[in-house]
């Protein structure tokens, strides 16, 4: 894909640097749709992402501003499974990424990935052994690994959703993960707004969702839950309504299979494909109304994503609402694209 800005791209070099505390915002660098930084050499990075759902890895050759994928790999570890009830990450939690993350490293040093780094989000942020956590993963995989902070979070997903488009209407991008939910608005590559939420698919599931299938007064907890934390973000936010909106992560990722039917999954039909908001709300409804064994076998939902799909699907429906949105397109890229650019910028 080509990343579309010019000029001096560094964006968060501290994802490489010794600490990621503290890193200012950034402007996301801006220029002509297709352009390249002058630098014409080829790095080869890997980014594994370790989500509170999720453990992913994106291969990329990076050129200039280009980032072409060369393989991607996700894999449901859940690694936030009880840090909303006991503050800590699990040990079960942990053998799961940990047995992903090694298959990934014999992955990307088969390919030959020049720049390696992993990062951790919202679940790692919130553990009391989260900084244990990253400590094992160094020294155990010899990984460049980072805890992001939700500013960090938010722009890199931004970056990887937006830099090759040439936007000059107002754009919102939203990620709704595992443990957060980044809202970021900006026009033309400039970041205007942006907050990390704690707001979360599996965080929201074990906070509200007890009964199998959800009974409406626990979805209806959810929904207050989350619009109450959407009302307080954007009390000194934008202007909320008149934007377009893209989403990135599997929840919209998924209600777009779905949507599609598609199995097996098929990310070239999913990027770029729009849902409305009345769709989201229709398949909401019927996922809501299924015990999670039929959720398992809806075509177009990956199983792993069964449990917490209709928490997500309700932070999903309360953020187009808050915002006016009557319609979302869905994106692939998103912060592993973001991160892939960001190292191949960072100092060596």
């Amino acid at each position: 894909m080509h990343l579309g800005f010019g000029g001096d791209a560094v964006v968060f070099t501290s994802l490489l640097s010794g600490s990621n505390r503290g890193a200012p915002a950034v402007r996301v660098p801006r220029g002509a749709e297709g352009e390249g930084t002058g630098d014409d050499t080829v790095m080869r990075v890997g980014v594994i992402d370790i989500g509170t759902n999720s453990t992913r890895l994106l291969i990329a050759d990076v050129e200039g501003t280009r980032v072409d994928e060369v393989e991607r790999r996700t894999a449901v570890t859940n690694l936030g499974r009880g840090v909303e009830h006991t503050g800590s990450i699990c040990s079960d939690a942990v053998d799961d990424v940990c047995r992903v993350i090694g298959d990934y490293k014999a992955r990307y040093e088969e390919l030959g990935a020049e720049r390696k780094l992993a990062f951790a989000t919202s679940a790692v942020r919130d553990a009391v052994n989260g900084d244990a956590f990253i400590a094992e993963l160094r020294e155990r995989f010899g990984l460049d690994a980072r805890m992001l902070t939700g500013e960090e979070e938010a722009h890199l997903t931004y970056l990887g959703a937006t830099a090759d488009r040439s936007e000059s209407e107002a754009t919102l991008v939203f990620d709704i993960g595992g443990g957060s939910t980044e809202l970021v608005v900006g026009r033309d590559h400039e970041i205007s707004f942006h907050t990390s939420l704690q707001a979360g698919t599996i965080r929201h599931s074990e906070r509200h969702l007890t009964s199998d299938p959800p009974h409406p007064h626990e979805l209806e907890e959810l929904a207050d839950d989350v619009r109450d934390l959407i009302a307080e973000a954007l009390e000194a936010g934008p202007q909320a309504d008149g934007v377009r909106a893209i989403a990135v992560a599997g929840t919209p990722t998924s209600l777009a299979a779905i949507d599609q039917e598609l199995e097996p999954y098929q990310p070239e039909k999913v990027h770029g494909y729009r849902l409305g908001l009345r769709p989201v709300q229709r398949m909401l409804s019927r996922l809501a109304a299924l015990p999670l064994a039929e959720r398992l076998r809806v075509h177009g939902l990956h199983p792993g994503r069964a449990p917490t799909i209709v928490a997500g699907a309700v932070i999903l429906v309360q953020v187009m609402r808050a915002f006016g949105i009557d319609e979302i397109e869905v994106s692939e890229r998103d912060i592993l694209h973001g991160s892939a650019l960001s190292a191949s910028l960072a100092p060596a």
